[in-house]
């Protein structure tokens, strides 16, 4: 008798106990994996992240004999669907094991769900939302991901399509050297905008007037990325909850605030890859996991730019280059090797010139898949 599938409601402490600890099973021996820290997904899952304000969710595991076999959430983001208008769900946290049959019963039940409740589409992985990881890796599985990127199986993309999901955007990630070449480069681009333009400027991140800075890049980040797929904006709780847990972890001279005179006109994010210490502490960061983490974290060699955005009206002056050029000398000056930007639209030409020219190359590619529901 074929061993019997279930797919069950998660309930309880001992399920999303279950539903946290799945990737361990799915990702045994993968040498480029890196586990979510135990505490960030259980918080980003968890009543007291603000996400869940302005939005629902019904997580599922896949059960075979009793065992857990893969797992998927079921996400509406009610600003998500104001914003554009169109009633779209998500799904998200998606793990399986290479079986067809475990992956289209988790996915149906997600279609099934958002269906019910009124959605017409259905995109994915969304781990909650557009504002947190995104997408599944489908090209460039030889390197381990960077902070706060996806990582999964080479199988993964052949059960969601199985499922009748299509690609709705790919989104790239550009490795580049942190040296002196690519900074000599940038430097003489900076110094013809500085004579064209003069009232643009760049700071490091004030972390004496952490909050006021915060508020300053949620105004910017509101208005740079309106106009970008996926965009939702920020809620004032969700980036003081945002910048609650990455406070510690900033060093001010990656993230730059640009300007044109006294008006912010930009921003840029860059972070230690802290996956690096992930790696070696595991998901549990206590009882010893937060001494290993605090003992490996200055010996961090690569980073990730995780945000870069100019405000419309200050485009096509050269801000972000300013931004650019001013980060990658303190990543100088601290050491670091080797820099990712993630993630980029696969249409966004001007944000991958800007790479190339300081001799990036794409080497990851992730994709976000669509499906109607009607």
């Amino acid at each position: 008798m074929a061993p019997e599938l279930v797919i069950a409601e998660v309930r309880g402490r001992r399920d999303i106990k279950r539903f946290i600890s799945l990737p361990d099973k799915i990702y045994s021996g993968d040498s480029h994996w890196v586990p979510r820290l135990d505490l960030e997904i259980k918080h980003l899952l968890g009543d007291k992240n603000p996400f869940w304000k302005h939005a629902e969710k019904k997580l599922f595991l896949a059960l075979r004999n009793g065992n857990a076999v893969g797992r998927a959430a079921a996400v509406i983001d009610h600003n998500f669907v104001d914003f554009h208008n169109e009633k779209t769900g998500f799904f998200g946290f998606f793990e399986s094991v290479e079986d067809r049959a475990v992956s289209s019963a988790l996915l149906d039940a997600c279609c099934l769900e958002l269906r019910s409740r009124g959605m017409r589409n259905i995109l994915g992985p969304m781990n909650p939302s557009s504002n947190d990881q995104l997408g599944i890796l489908v090209e460039g599985f030889n390197a381990s991901p960077r902070i706060m990127m996806p990582y999964n199986p080479r199988y993964y993309p052949d059960l969601i399509e199985s499922s009748g999901f299509e690609k709705a955007k790919d989104l790239l990630a550009v490795n580049m050297e942190v040296g002196a070449g690519p900074a000599a480069r940038l430097e003489k681009f900076v110094k013809k905008i500085r004579r064209k333009h003069p009232g643009l400027r760049s700071r490091p991140i004030d972390k004496k007037r952490f909050a006021e800075e915060v508020k300053l890049i949620r105004g910017i980040y509101n208005s740079a990325w309106e106009k970008n797929w996926g965009f939702v904006p920020w809620t004032d709780e969700e980036i003081d909850d945002l910048a609650a847990q990455m406070k510690g972890l900033v060093i001010p001279g990656l993230i730059q605030i640009g300007f044109e005179g006294d008006t912010p006109a930009g921003f840029l994010l860059a972070l230690p890859d802290y996956n690096e210490v992930i790696k070696r502490t595991g998901r549990r960061m206590f009882p010893l996991g937060w001494a290993k983490f605090l003992y490996h974290r200055n010996r961090i060699k690569n980073l990730r730019l995780m945000a870069m955005g100019v405000v419309r009206e200050y485009r096509n002056k050269g801000i972000g280059p300013i931004m650019y050029y001013n980060s990658l000398r303190a990543a100088l000056e601290k050491g670091f090797r080797e820099c990712e930007f993630s993630w980029i639209l696969e249409d966004n030409r001007e944000t991958l010139k800007v790479a190339a020219m300081m001799g990036g190359e794409v080497y990851k590619r992730y994709r976000v898949y669509k499906k109607d529901l009607t």
